[in-house]
């Protein structure tokens, strides 16, 4: 991951209602969950749910799908691997290879 990419991402995640938007998604794995699922989930009006969303996506962190009249939003975990990986891609002295395992272990086909 580039570092202008890992900064996009990072500042995506720095806004508390991002945050817990992401985390829902997580949490929520590879069936994701319907926008207006998740505004009443943290009880965010849907207006600024869509504005956190779009910056999401922007930054890689989230995809969705149309789901008729609705839009279902997913974690984007590979992203999220990339940005752990350029985090950590010094780590151990330089052996970025010890870390692998901890990358391995995100990398949920979510």
């Amino acid at each position: 991951m580039e570092k202008n990419r890992t900064l996009d991402a990072l500042s995506a995640l720095g806004q508390e209602t991002r945050l817990d938007v992401f985390r829902l998604l997580v949490r929520a794995g590879p069936q994701g969950q319907a926008a207006g699922e998740i505004a009443e989930a943290l009880g965010v009006r849907p207006n600024t749910l869509s504005s956190n969303l779009n910056i999401l996506s922007v930054a890689g962190l989230v995809r969705s799908t149309r789901e008729g009249r609705s839009i279902r939003y997913f974690a984007n975990m590979e992203t999220m691997r990339d940005l752990l990986g350029f985090l950590l891609e010094d780590c151990c002295g330089g052996q970025a290879e010890l870390c692998q395992p901890v990358l391995e272990q995100i990398a949920c086909k979510c």
